[in-house]
């Protein structure tokens, strides 16, 4: 396939001037993730860019280390026995005892081998080639009922009405939760997630120690009522984890309760944050949208560049539990990292023109979904709702186009719109 130019100007070929190693020495001598710029939120890349540049292996005030390469974060990902996912011993003093500590530290991403091996065997009957096959129908019909409800109003929130609304009512389905109480689900989740910002507020921490115990709340009594009647929908989820767990001591109840919530919250916020920010870059590069409807069979990589461009995940974390040498810096034993997952995705030594939009760029190895052991159980769900969802409101909906300002969330870890206003006639 021959090399697709940008979608819009690139700085050079706006006649922007060359790159300032001074500026960029500025940048990393006075970035620190816990006092963020109210300017990173709306557009983090070009201090990610600036940080890789002059110093790629950044140690933040509190001592913790910052990478933005994509060689660097890729070999934290896969060396799982110096860099460990365990967050106990980081969320002690910033949870305490409380329920947000219990959720992030029994939830199967923040836990290694065996346990990370033994909670996700249980989920994998679910994300099965023959689970999502027969998923697929049921998220069209979703999509194209919202869609149709869009065109009846003759817009929408790209966020509330559409990117939230998909996952939200799939992962109800996978959990088995009645229709009319779905209501409190995004909810929960984004306080639940919002406590894992690098510098919570009191009202952050609140908020989400208050969700973690109305969702487990709620979850007790969903368990108690299926263990009574058994699920037949063969695209439910909860029922199976029921059943592992009655067949041994393979889950606590704590472990079921708390692998609930990850689904909840892993669905959501992922999906949700691809198909907003799919929209927007699609919204704000009309060549790349112009492409997609003439060649509407790109979808499938179209989905991977804007995992890519927009990763919904921007911040990964491990622990050093063995000395290590990254780039030749050399770690302590419980060095805290924070991976850049959304500037390793924008790293030019791993994508040509990163910063362009390139609908069949091939190879895609993104990071958006981790890598290594840790690589998102979900990733083709997530690709499959992507799919769907994109390409039936690119087809349906040529005119698309803005009807307000987009809105994006005051939030470093996850690359998120609060609002996106658009019209469809």
């Amino acid at each position: 396939m021959p090399a697709t130019r940008c979608a819009r100007p690139t700085e050079t070929e706006l006649g922007a001037p060359p790159i300032d190693a001074a500026r960029d020495r500025e940048v990393a001598a006075t970035f620190d993730l816990r006092a963020l710029p109210d300017a990173f939120y709306d557009d983090p890349f070009p201090t990610y860019h600036a940080l890789r540049r002059a110093d790629p292996v950044h140690r933040c005030p509190d001592g913790s280390i910052f990478l933005t390469r994509y060689a660097d974060v890729a070999t934290v990902y896969q060396d799982h026995q110096r860099f460990v996912s365990d967050k106990r011993l980081e969320f002690a003093p910033k949870f305490g005892d409380t329920p947000l500590y219990e959720h992030h530290t029994t939830s199967v991403v923040f836990r290694d081998p065996p346990d990370h091996t033994r909670i996700r065997r249980l989920f994998a009957p679910a994300f099965t080639p023959r689970a999502l096959a027969e998923l697929e129908p049921r998220i069209e019909r979703l999509v194209d009922a919202l869609l149709d409800a869009a065109a009846a109003r003759g817009g929408m929130d790209v966020v509330d009405d559409f990117a939230a609304a998909v996952p939200v009512q799939l992962i109800g389905d996978m959990l088995g939760i009645p229709g009319d109480e779905r209501g409190p689900l995004r909810g929960w989740s984004l306080a639940i997630l919002g406590a894992l910002e690098p510098a919570p507020s009191a009202r952050q921490l609140e908020a989400g120690n208050a969700a973690v115990e109305a969702c487990k709340d709620y979850l007790r009594r969903l368990i108690a009522t299926r263990r009574r009647r058994p699920s037949t929908d063969p695209g439910e989820i909860l029922s199976a984890l029921i059943a592992a767990e009655d067949a041994g001591d393979r889950l606590t109840e704590v472990e079921l309760l708390h692998q609930c919530i990850f689904l909840l919250n892993a669905g959501h916020e992922t999906t949700t944050n691809l198909i907003a920010n799919a929209v927007l870059t699609l919204l704000e590069h009309p060549d790349a949208a112009a492409r997609l409807r003439a060649e509407p069979s790109l979808i499938g990589t179209a989905v991977d560049e804007f995992l890519r461009y927009e990763s919904p995940n921007q911040l990964g974390n491990r622990r050093v539990v063995d000395s290590a040498v990254i780039a030749g810096v050399p770690l302590q034993r419980d060095t805290l990292i924070t991976l850049g997952i959304g500037a390793a995705n924008r790293d030019p030594a791993q994508f040509p023109e990163p910063d362009c939009v390139d609908l069949g760029r091939t190879p895609n190895r993104h990071l958006a979904f981790v890598t290594g052991i840790h690589a998102c159980a979900g990733m083709w769900l997530a690709r499959m709702e992507g799919r769907v969802a994109i390409a039936r409101l690119a087809g349906r909906f040529p005119a698309l186009r803005l009807a307000g300002a987009p809105v994006r969330g005051r939030r470093a870890r996850f690359r998120t719109l609060v609002s996106l206003p658009v019209a469809v006639g």
